[in-house]
């Protein structure tokens, strides 16, 4: 039986906890606006660091709360704050053209964090555990997105894929190893 002041303590740890979790999601969100902002216009396609700053919340804080933090950044995209690419918002920016890439962002967090949960510890193994699960998540994405374009602009796959993914081919796996390189480095600091 448990007694009120261990009833008080645990009641106490529980809100502790929650607020790590809000605190967690919130910062993701706000850091995959910030990365979202930083843009460099290519073509139908902008370049961002989203892709980096969500492949990090996933092998970072794990697949649940990365889950969160993308549901959270897409539902204040769809309510109007402008968080998405070029400072854009709404049904517009969500529904148009590129808007499966962002859908895709469930898959680039799901799976980074999904492979978190693999039992190795070693440096270079974890580095290149995360690194492969932010390869994976990132070509679901890639694959979502430009089904999501070819369908909404009646294009065709390779002259989508050309305009859509091929550009960003590179600078995505160099910004994904940076991501897995931070994400091994900070996982011991996250509760």
């Amino acid at each position: 039986m448990q007694t009120q002041s261990s009833k008080t303590n645990s009641k106490k740890i529980g809100r502790k906890r929650a607020a790590y979790e809000i605190a967690y999601v919130a910062l993701a969100v706000a850091l995959i606006a910030v990365c979202a902002w930083i843009t460099i216009p290519l073509g139908p396609v902008p370049f961002t660091l989203q892709t980096f700053s969500v492949a990090l919340f996933g092998a970072l804080l794990g697949w649940k709360r990365g889950l969160a933090a993308v549901a959270v950044y897409i539902l204040m995209g769809l309510i109007g704050i402008p968080v998405f690419s070029g400072f854009k918002a709404g049904t517009a920016a969500l529904l148009g053209p590129t808007g499966g890439y962002i859908f895709g962002f469930f898959f680039a967090v799901l799976i980074p964090g999904l492979f978190k949960r693999i039992p190795v510890r070693t440096f270079p193994a974890r580095l290149f555990l995360f690194y492969a699960g932010m390869i994976a998540g990132l070509a679901v994405c890639y694959f979502f997105g430009t089904v999501w374009f070819v369908v909404m602009n009646k294009t065709p796959v390779v002259a989508a894929l050309t305009a859509c993914v091929v550009p960003f081919l590179l600078p995505d796996l160099i910004k994904l190893f940076v991501a897995a390189l931070l994400a091994v480095r900070l996982e011991k600091h996250i509760r």
